[in-house]
């Protein structure tokens, strides 16, 4: 157990607690907190802390945290926001020997700096003596294994024991799962309110979790995460022994921030959270009622209770059997949505078994269609059909009752059956209300997931499969493809130097071995004239300067320059534009560089973002980036199955594997360029934004014809 994980367990085991506010009145946090934690069953001390009062419900009552006897585990402030320090340091200076605490008290930095401030001397506090805190502005917790609702949640009953444990830094959410986790009876383990993250954050609770023997599925809401690459590498080892499902608040562009390049434009903060989710295992749901849905079937398949079973989803394709057609249609259309499930292709031994079992109108391949009146036989026998055929990954059971007989207690105990035999997951779905509850009854009692619409299923499929994918990618080093840079490349990407010009751009750039066209740097006329003549016709002429940040939107790029007297004119445009725009601007040259033709054209980016460090995007170049946004995006530094993931991501893919006729594209050389690229944000932590656009990929190699680089 790590040493973050061993601050925070005595949150959570506390021997002794101390209620700070606790009140006679009925409704006031005070009160409603103190309740929780006697009606939850906690077994260790209480101290109720009033100095108006003798008893709170009939427990002995303290004037002051110093009156109480022996030491406090864990103390929870329910005051208002100025007397929790000054209460603080009292119990520290009167050496109880916190370990703990809960400030679910507002009014800190969510109101502006004077709460800010407050907050930032209290986190000095608990940072001096070594107290782990939740809080402020938050709800508490709920441990089901202690037992402890440490919460001011009106909770006259708590939802059953599970395995499942939920954090958020949303109080209000907190509140909302609750009731409805008690509705569903769906089992938690625990229930935690981050408020402010004033200590203990989403990485301290990740890594506890994933020793915590009462939690084995871990799910999280997030609005924002602090340390983002710290959090990556605690969700990358955690995600292989524990699935861990996340739901990001907040993923609009529209806070984006302003970016110069394509790539900044393009990459904004939700781009990021996914990247980072993707390559540290997490998996992204977009709702809450997703996050549960995985939830219930990593809880069952891979959890730690006698009734789970270490089933994974091995594969993509999935089996249905059904009783109506409208159910089955819905799940197959899901399937088809998730882009990466499959309906499995039964094989003609499954076919001719189902045939021979079924009745006339029955449908014998995929979905199987056992008809409305379908009774327990004939849900086995299709049960076994599909559960046995070797193209079978997992199989989803739908019923919608057609009778009030005995029908949906007959073909839940078919699929109960099956799944204590089975060695594939199976998932239920009984829609409807009154007479389909008899057989979810069942299904639930046997530890099955079972959903009231097909879709979720599916949703829960999916992220099974992701799971599955995860655990078994293998764990490799990113990828070194360069040398150590040169002392030339490292003085041009010192950090005080805030301008790269494009011939400096592309010197670093070919100094990483991506290689570059021809240029030379022309001070007058005659120099452009000679330089053409040396690296051959046709040419582009490009202004050189660290004004003008995108040289075509001022008329500084001329391309296919086949004569001199064409240079002669295209040299003097630039110029003139040039003063147009800018009278003073300081022009170092006019590039003279090769011109290439032919190829894909590529784009290959950085942007730097806050939380996570360099996200690299690759997209096509041209309309595809401009108009249709067909981008993807990776955190770096890289590793080769990153690269081809991000490759095979975009819908213009097929392009690049040739269509119709057409050649493919050097796929290998795109690989080790981004591969490249990745090796020099890693090296130079300072560069803030890299395009380079294009790249243009041929059938054999590529080659960079213009880039930009930012350094801060």
């Amino acid at each position: 157990m790590s040493n973050i994980s061993n601050g925070v367990i005595n949150l959570f085991h506390p021997s002794s607690i101390a209620v700070i506010g606790a009140s006679r009145e009925a409704g006031k946090l005070g009160h409603t907190t103190l309740k929780n934690i006697i009606s939850s069953g906690y077994k260790g001390r209480i101290y109720p802390v009033n100095k108006n009062a003798d008893k709170i419900l009939g427990l002995k009552c303290y004037p002051d945290v110093q009156s109480v006897p022996g030491d406090i585990d864990l103390i929870i402030f329910s005051v208002p926001a100025p007397f929790v320090l000054p209460i603080l340091k009292s119990a520290v200076a009167s050496q109880k020997n916190l370990k703990s605490a809960i400030i679910i008290t507002a009014g800190f930095k969510e109101i502006g700096l004077e709460g800010a401030r407050m907050e930032k001397e209290i986190r000095e506090v608990f940072k001096q003596n070594n107290i782990r805190a939740i809080g402020p502005n938050g709800v508490g917790f709920i441990d089901m294994a202690t037992p402890l609702n440490a919460t001011f949640l009106p909770a006259d009953k708590l939802p059953p024991r599970g395995q499942i444990t939920f954090f958020s830094q949303s109080g209000g959410l907190c509140m909302a799962i609750l009731d409805w986790t008690i509705q569903e009876q769906i089992g938690i383990s625990k229930l935690i309110s981050l408020g402010n993250k004033i200590d203990i954050d989403e990485i301290d609770l990740v890594d506890y979790l994933a020793q915590d023997k009462d939690t084995s599925v871990i799910l999280g809401y997030l609005e924002g995460i602090e340390k983002g690459r710290d959090f990556m590498e605690v969700a990358r080892r955690v995600s292989r022994i524990k699935p861990i499902v996340m739901v990001k608040g907040g993923s609009s562009e529209a806070g984006s921030r302003a970016a110069s390049s394509h790539t900044g434009s393009l990459a904004g903060q939700d781009r990021a959270y996914q990247a980072a989710f993707g390559q540290s295992g997490v998996i992204r749901v977009e709702t809450l009622p997703e996050l549960f849905d995985a939830a219930r079937a990593f809880a069952t398949y891979s959890g730690l209770n006698t009734a789970s079973k270490n089933i994974n989803l091995k594969g993509p394709r999935i089996a249905i059997i059904t009783n109506a057609g409208g159910p089955a249609v819905m799940a197959t259309d899901q399937i088809e949505k998730s882009k990466m499930l499959q309906m499995a292709q039964f094989t003609e031994e499954t076919i001719a078994k189902l045939r021979s079992g079924f009745p006339p109108g029955a449908n014998f391949y995929n979905p199987i269609d056992v008809i409305a009146d379908a009774t327990y036989e004939r849900y086995s026998l299709a049960l076994e059909s599909a559960h046995n055929d070797k193209n079978v990954d997992g199989l989803l059971a739908i019923l919608l009752p057609a009778n009030k007989e005995k029908q949906p207690e007959t073909i839940a105990q078919a699929i109960v059956e099956m799944f204590r035999k089975s060695q594939k997951p199976i998932l239920a779905c009984f829609m409807g209300g009154e007479i389909a509850s008899r057989g979810v009854a069942i299904i639930k009692q046997a530890g099955i997931p079972c959903y009231p619409y097909p879709e979720q299923a599916i949703v829960a499929f999916k992220a099974m499969l992701q799971y599955s994918n995860w655990q078994n990618k293998p764990q490799e080093p990113a990828v070194k493809l360069v040398s150590k840079p040169t002392e030339g490349i490292k003085k041009l990407l010192e950090p005080t130097n805030k301008a790269l010009t494009t011939d400096e751009v592309l010197k670093i750039i070919n100094g990483y071995a991506i290689p570059i066209p021809d240029f030379k740097l022309a001070q007058s006329l005659a120099q452009a004239l000679e330089y053409a003549e040396q690296i051959g016709y046709p040419v582009v002429l490009k202004l050189i300067s660290t004004e003008f940040s995108h040289k075509t939107d001022v008329g500084g790029v001329k391309l296919n320059i086949h004569t001199p007297a064409e240079l002669n004119k295209a040299y003097r445009e630039i110029i003139e534009s040039a003063a147009r725009f800018s009278p003073t601007a300081a022009i170092k040259g006019i590039m003279i560089q090769k011109m290439i033709s032919g190829g894909q054209e590529i784009i290959i980016g950085v942007s730097r973002d806050r939380q996570f460090g360099h996200l690299i995007m690759f997209g096509l170049g041209g309309i595809y980036v401009e108009v249709l946004k067909d981008v993807s995006f990776r955190l770096a530094p890289l590793k080769m199955s990153d690269v081809e993931a991000m490759i095979r991501e975009i819908k213009t893919y097929p392009l690049l594997k040739g269509i119709r006729g057409q050649e493919p594209s050097d796929l290998q050389n795109l690989k080790e360029t981004i591969l490249k690229v990745s090796q020099l944000v890693t090296d130079f932590p300072q560069i803030a934004e890299l395009d380079i656009n294009p790249y243009k990929l041929f059938t054999k190699g590529g080659m960079a014809i213009d880039a930009r680089i930012t350094v801060t």
